[in-house]
């Protein structure tokens, strides 16, 4: 026993339409086998009452027509209250308003908006329709009164519940559309997120180690391309080691970003000027320094200001070996801060081959534009020039 119910009840929520049509084709043999019928003998033409078995002449094909409710049941209601027209001028039986009621039910649970809209239309004319009718029947307001509230009740509930449902089902479908567009911009903005982590990382990977890792390279070939001297040799080793020391240091702060996503990779500032220029004498370069920048420029402006002229010198070291440079740092009246390095003479080194991508380039043009910024560079008549103008209130 048990087991029957479940399944009995997953039959009918499988077989629905055919359920139903069984339900009321059984309701229909029940009631003529009691004999009600004859409900609505106000509108009957008939001279005389039929049988009661005559009922379901009108009520079997009206359940029949539930079996096909889900393919098209605003059609399915038209036949349905041709039906219920015969069945009110003659036997007056009940099962055709039922079906009437559920092809209502399904086709504005099924209809948009509109659709809906136009229902009610179509039952309020149907409603008076019937009320104009039964006062013509009767000769009695009242009769027509009564009989066009019960089937204005009848048919407003069932309208009414039907639209509830439906509106309900919208609601649900927007609900979740919302949420899927949530999640796609969601998606969206991890994957976004992640790829300027990862432009980020880039930047940083290049300017902390690729800088580094070249003058390692440099320096070497350098003391390799010199006769053996003591000093310079140990000179040169020297500065092998610092390098190698702040590249390991820069990758390590990188590596403990990714791994724990808690730190922060170490970016220089304005006090690395001096360091910066100084190494780029010690690879030959001649480097004149005018720095008038204010104090207290927000720390992101500072950071790229050393980056431009970081990877600007670096250029120069490997392409104008021996070259005059000019770095001018300089502000618009307290306000857009301007970084201009100009080489002068020098010829690229042939030995080691290092060979550029134009990343440095583009990879400061980024870090100038996410600053609100700009930066140019190109050849000029004595040599080459980097020229950047960074606002100062973009990154407060």
């Amino acid at each position: 026993m048990r087991r029957a119910g479940p399944s009995v009840v997953a039959w009918v929520r499988a077989h629905r339409p055919l359920a139903d049509a069984l339900g009321f084709a059984t309701l229909a043999v029940v009631l003529a086998a009691l004999g009600l019928v004859g409900l609505w003998t106000l509108f009957s033409v008939l001279p005389q009452p039929l049988s009661p078995w005559w009922s379901l002449a009108l009520a079997l094909p009206a359940s029949a027509l539930v079996l096909l409710r889900p393919r098209a049941p605003l059609a399915l209601l038209t036949a349905s209250l041709v039906l219920l027209a015969i069945d009110l001028l003659t036997v007056g039986g009940i099962v055709t308003l039922v079906v009437v009621l559920d092809l209502l039910y399904a086709a504005t649970l099924a209809a948009g908006p509109a659709g809906r809209r136009r229902i009610l239309a179509g039952i309020a004319v149907a409603v008076i329709g019937v009320g104009v009718a039964a006062f013509a029947a009767a000769d009695d307001i009242r009769i027509a009164v009564l009989v066009t509230l019960q089937l204005g009740a009848l048919a407003g509930m069932d309208y009414w519940y039907a639209t509830s449902v439906a509106q309900a089902h919208e609601l649900v479908a927007l609900h979740r559309a919302r949420a899927e567009d949530a999640e796609r911009l969601a998606e969206r903005d991890r994957a976004e997120a992640v790829q300027r982590e990862r432009e980020q990382m880039a930047r940083e990977l290049h300017d902390l180690v690729a800088g580094h890792v070249a003058a390692i390279a440099i320096r070497a070939e350098a003391a390799l391309s010199l006769d053996a001297a003591p000093g310079r040799d140990r000179e040169a080793l020297r500065a092998v080691r610092d390098s190698s020391l702040e590249a390991h240091q820069a990758l390590r702060s990188m590596i403990a970003v990714l791994r724990t996503g808690d730190a922060a990779v170490a970016a220089p500032g304005r006090d690395a000027l001096p360091g910066l220029v100084d190494d780029a004498r010690r690879h030959g370069l001649h480097v004149r320094l005018d720095d008038s920048l204010p104090r207290g420029i927000p720390s992101p402006v500072d950071q790229a200001v050393i980056r431009i002229v970081q990877e600007s010198l670096a250029n120069c070291v490997r392409h104008a070996a021996g070259a005059e440079v000019d770095v001018v740092l300089d502000s618009v009246d307290g306000g857009d801060v301007r970084v201009r390095v100009d080489s002068r003479g020098g010829s690229a080194l042939t030995r080691p081959p290092i060979r550029g991508n134009g990343w440095g380039l583009e990879l400061l043009r980024e870090r100038a534009r996410a600053l609100g910024g700009q930066l140019e560079a190109g050849p000029t008549d004595a040599g080459w020039s980097v020229r950047a103008t960074i606002p100062v209130g973009a990154a407060a």
